[in-house]
C-alpha cells in the first residue's frame, strides 16, 4: 500500500536494527538512592543521555518518558506513574487526555497522574497548544534531555530549554534526575522500585488530532496508528531495586 520496493523482511530487519541501536546507544538509567521512613518511600531516578543530541530529536511527535512502578512483596502495584496504554497514550498525561493541555516538567513526583515526559510542545499565535508545524510559532515546553556540553543558560531561543525545566537544577547537560516521594503506608515488608525509560516516535496526540479531518490521507494515517499503537513504545533503558 505504501508503494515501497523493499521486501517485508528487509523492512523488519531495518526496524530491528533501529531498536537495537536505541536500546544500546541512546541512554542509561539508574536508581542512585532509595529509602523508606514513616510510610513514605523516597527515591531518585537518574538518566544519562548518550545520544550526542537532544533526546528525543528531529520531528516533534517523538517523546521519551519515565515509567515507574512500586511493588509490594506480593508483586502487587502500590504506585505507578507513566504506564503505557494500548491506544498509544500515557496514563496521567494531560496532553493525551486533552488537546489543549500538556504535561509540565517535574523536579519531584508525588502522585500517579504526574508523569515525567521529555518532549517539545508548540503553541500557535494565540498561545494554543498545537501539533501542526505550520501553526507553531514557539515552544511552550522543551525539556528534551540535553546532550553533554549543552549550556542551557546561554543557548539561543531556537534550541533553548523552555518551561519549568529552565528552573530545575538537576536538569543539566548530559541528563536529568527526578525525585519521587511515594506513599507506601499500606505496603508491609519489602518493596521493589522498577523504572524504565520509554520512547515513542509518534505520540498519541499527534495522531489523534488528525481524527476529525475527513480526508483519505488522514483517515489512512489514523488507521495505521490504531493498528500499531499498542507496540509503538520501546524501552531504551531500565533498572530496579528491592528494599528489604
Amino acid at each position: 500500500e505504501l508503494g515501497v520496493v523493499a521486501l517485508p523482511q528487509e523492512l523488519d530487519a531495518a526496524a530491528q536494527r533501529t531498536v537495537a541501536h536505541l536500546q544500546t546507544e541512546a541512554a542509561t538509567i539508574a536508581i542512585p538512592e532509595l529509602s523508606r521512613s514513616a510510610g513514605r518511600l523516597r527515591f531518585s531516578v537518574a538518566i544519562e543521555n548518550r545520544a550526542g543530541h537532544k533526546l528525543p530529536t528531529a520531528y516533534p511527535s517523538r517523546r521519551v518518558w519515565l515509567h515507574v512502578r512500586v511493588l509490594n512483596g506480593d508483586g502487587e502495584t502500590v504506585f505507578e506513574s507513566g504506564s503505557f496504554q494500548a491506544d498509544g497514550s500515557i496514563r496521567g498525561n494531560d496532553s493525551d487526555a486533552s488537546p489543549d493541555r500538556f504535561e509540565p516538567h517535574y523536579a519531584e513526583i508525588t502522585a500517579p497522574d504526574q508523569v515525567q515526559i521529555y518532549e517539545s510542545v508548540m503553541v500557535d499565535y494565540r498561545d494554543r497548544v498545537t501539533t501542526g508545524l505550520l501553526y507553531g510559532v514557539r515552544y511552550i515546553k522543551d525539556n528534551r534531555l540535553l546532550p553533554s556540553g549543552f549550556d542551557k543558560d546561554s543557548a539561543s531561543w531556537e534550541i533553548a530549554v523552555h518551561g519549568a525545566a529552565t528552573e530545575d537544577g538537576d536538569f543539566v547537560d548530559g541528563g536529568d534526575r527526578v525525585d519521587y516521594r511515594v506513599d507506601v503506608a499500606g505496603a508491609d515488608g519489602e518493596v521493589t522500585v522498577s523504572v524504565e525509560l520509554l520512547f515513542q516516535s509518534i505520540g498519541y496526540r499527534w495522531a489523534e488530532n488528525l481524527r476529525d479531518y475527513d480526508a483519505a490521507e488522514t483517515n489512512r494515517f489514523v488507521g495505521y496508528y490504531e493498528e500499531s499503537a499498542s507496540g509503538s513504545a520501546v524501552a531504551l533503558a531500565s533498572d530496579s531495586f528491592t528494599l528489604p
